[in-house]
């Protein structure tokens, strides 16, 4: 006889665990360390779940991910943002506090192991070890930047006390950003389908080296989708908000919040030095197009050209654009 099928949702915290087993009603935790993984695997290997959800948290999952994948384990990580809408619609976005933390992170999981019961997400297979690196190095740089712009809107309004300590962690900051582009580039030119994926995306006008490493290291799809699925990917495809005879403004929302911000800023330099985007984009604004939405638009009409391209290994021809 065929077992029933369960799926399992975890919810992901730093401490701890919760694990919840649908439809079997399954509930328990496990402290978030590395024997407390191993058991959890364990355990759900002699289960054999038909589907582990779990949630995207900035990397708390990526121990367990692997783990579970090792143990050819059938794991998706999910958009938070997409569990909050399931939830939404199942009247269970607002939690009710059950027993203190504990009671709410037990619901996170069953929503999770019923939003994979309802939604099936498709699988995919675990990036490889040089995949997660350069992740990992991207991550990093995207750090770096971060404090490092929150440190030179500090140094305007500090008093001349502070400003030489500021000035100081600046230096620093700039020195590990050079390391960290050297580190980058070192990574990508060490493979060769990296090389070849590079070369590809910097002949482009208006794309330079970050967003390059970002959608070499954040985006493994590009050129694997056709041009609607890599621009509800990246989050710069327009979703409506219809109703009966209610038509509302088109939106993007979702996606790799990350990638989408350095393709904005590529995009901006494309405007104005890509004659294809920047044609585009005067096109655009004389039709009477808010610029914010122009500029949308003109993201979505770059990462398509870029998407065709590595699709089919072609460097930069305006002409065929």
């Amino acid at each position: 006889m065929e077992s029933t099928p369960c799926y399992v949702g975890i919810d992901v915290a730093k401490a701890h665990l919760d694990v919840a087993v649908h439809p079997l009603g399954e509930e328990w935790r496990v402290e978030h360390h590395p024997a407390g993984i191993t058991n959890l695997v364990e355990h759900l290997a002699a289960q054999a779940p038909t589907l582990v959800v779990l949630e995207a948290t900035g990397g708390l999952e990526s121990a367990l991910v692997g783990e579970l994948l090792s143990a050819q384990l059938p794991v998706v990580v999910v958009n938070p943002r997409q569990v909050r809408d399931f939830a939404k619609a199942l009247g269970k976005l607002a939690k009710p506090v059950l027993s203190g933390a504990e009671g709410t992170d037990a619901l996170d999981a069953r929503v999770l192991a019923q939003f994979g019961e309802a939604t099936k997400p498709q699988l995919r297979a675990l990036a490889d070890a040089q995949t997660q690196e350069l992740q990992s190095v991207v991550a990093r740089r995207r750090q770096l930047v971060g404090m490092l712009t929150a440190e030179k809107n500090r140094l305007g309004t500090a008093t001349p006390r502070v400003q030489p300590q500021i000035q100081e962690h600046i230096g620093w900051l700039e020195q590990g950003l050079e390391e960290v582009d050297q580190d980058l580039r070192g990574l990508i030119r060490s493979t060769p389908a990296w090389r070849a994926k590079e070369k590809v995306l910097r002949s482009v006008p208006g794309v330079g080296p970050v967003l390059t490493v970002t959608l070499v290291g954040q985006v493994p799809e590009l050129g694997q989708l056709d041009r609607r699925q890599v621009a509800a990917l990246v989050g710069v495809a327009p979703f409506n908000r219809d109703s009966g005879t209610l038509r509302g403004k088109r939106t993007v929302w979702g996606g790799r919040s990350s990638v989408r911000a350095a393709l904005y800023m590529a995009t901006l330099v494309a405007t104005r030095f890509n004659p294809v985007i920047k044609a585009f984009y005067q096109r655009l604004l004389e039709a009477g197009k808010p610029k914010k939405v122009a500029l949308t638009a003109c993201m979505r009409k770059l990462l398509t050209i870029l998407n065709s391209m590595v699709k089919h290994g072609s460097p930069w021809n305006p002409e065929l654009v």
